[in-house]
């Protein structure tokens, strides 16, 4: 069984470290939310369903810590706290999500006491905790059901138990179909420049007996020309209304190469990643990294003194070269744009 990434433990956080993986694994308790900020920047946790849980465990630390019987004054504390969240991560969208939710709660018992806040906020947090379990299960139920036996899958960076609560959702549907008894064999980017792949994937997948190969970002299209990929399931940190996908940096060439070879492109995500305010990917906030993760990773310098960087955390993978849409609600195809509002409708 999966690890378990993030939980709440009596009044505080705890989650894995996963800048200490593969070679440690580490848990922190989190008792305030400076730490939790930092956690969040630094990827200590990181995965969209991880960050939304994350997110809402962060609010619940606030009440927790809030001493005062003003219930106007914790509310003001807790915007505060989104605020400070929301900015850790702007792409990926389940962390504003999270964070929407426990303030419409919290907005909703405004009249009654502070305890009876603290205790709403906490039951919220532990539905979306609880929720978050089931959608991944769901999805990789679905997503299993595309994944023939025998199947040699491509997938990028980390969408296992580390990104979510305990499944995941790419990775959930490789799980799962492994759990039926399906023959697979995995070829995992590593997902420069930190690594994801060769460092969370590869040890999730070697924790689960799946058998995976571990190949370089820029191999993965020469593996699809020697006929070894038969599909390709990612993750996603936000998806816009058209369908257009937000995921990491890495994703947009791995679905170019894909269509140019013939071989289906699957995103794996919750509905909660869909963000129905935004009609197209352009539209979509993508999160600059640190020059010193490429110049320097891990310690190390790679670069020359002063070098110029580009670093973005995500790219943008145009609808078109999407096959399908796992949800927990089933999968979707083209067109999209019909496909998602749809999906707004009925749920």
């Amino acid at each position: 069984m999966p690890v378990t990434t993030i939980e709440w433990i009596d009044d505080h956080i705890r989650l894995i470290d996963q800048t200490r993986l593969p070679t440690e694994l580490v848990y922190l308790d989190i008792d305030d939310l400076p730490r939790l900020a930092e956690a969040i920047q630094s990827l200590r946790v990181r995965g969209a369903p991880a960050l939304g849980i994350a997110a809402a465990f962060g609010l619940l630390l606030i009440a927790h810590r809030f001493r005062g019987e003003d219930a106007a004054e914790l509310l003001r504390h807790l915007r505060n706290a989104a605020d400070l969240l929301r900015r850790t991560r702007p792409t990926a969208v389940n962390l504003g999500w999270a964070l929407d939710q426990m303030l419409q709660v919290a907005e909703q018992h405004i009249q009654q006491p502070v305890a009876a806040i603290r205790r709403a906020l906490h039951d919220k947090a532990m539905t979306l905790f609880e929720s978050d379990r089931q959608v991944c299960r769901q999805i990789g139920e679905h997503g299993a059901g595309l994944i023939p036996d025998g199947a040699q899958i491509v997938t990028h960076c980390n969408t296992g138990a580390l990104a979510t609560v305990d499944w995941g959702t790419a990775l959930g549907a490789i799980f799962t179909a492994h759990a039926q008894g399906k023959k697979l064999h995995v070829w995992v980017d590593e997902t420069r420049p930190l690594l994801q792949g060769a460092r969370l994937t590869m040890w999730e997948l070697m924790h689960e007996g799946i058998d995976a190969t571990l190949i370089c970002d820029n191999t993965a299209a020469f593996v699809m020309q020697q006929r070894k990929i038969d599909l390709c399931i990612v993750g996603a940190d936000r998806i816009a209304t058209n369908g257009d996908t937000a995921n990491k940096i890495g994703t947009y060439h791995l679905a170019v190469a894909a269509k140019h070879h013939g071989i289906p492109f699957y995103v794996a995500a919750p509905i909660s990643t869909i963000d129905f305010t935004l009609d197209r990917g352009e539209q979509i906030p993508i999160e600059k990294r640190a020059a010193e993760e490429v110049t320097h990773g891990f310690g190390r310098q790679t670069a020359p003194e002063g070098a110029s960087v580009y670093s973005p955390a995500f790219d943008i993978t145009p609808n078109e070269l999407i096959t399908a849409i796992i949800t927990e609600v089933g999968v979707l195809y083209p067109p999209f744009r019909e496909a998602i509002p749809q999906l707004a409708k009925n749920t």
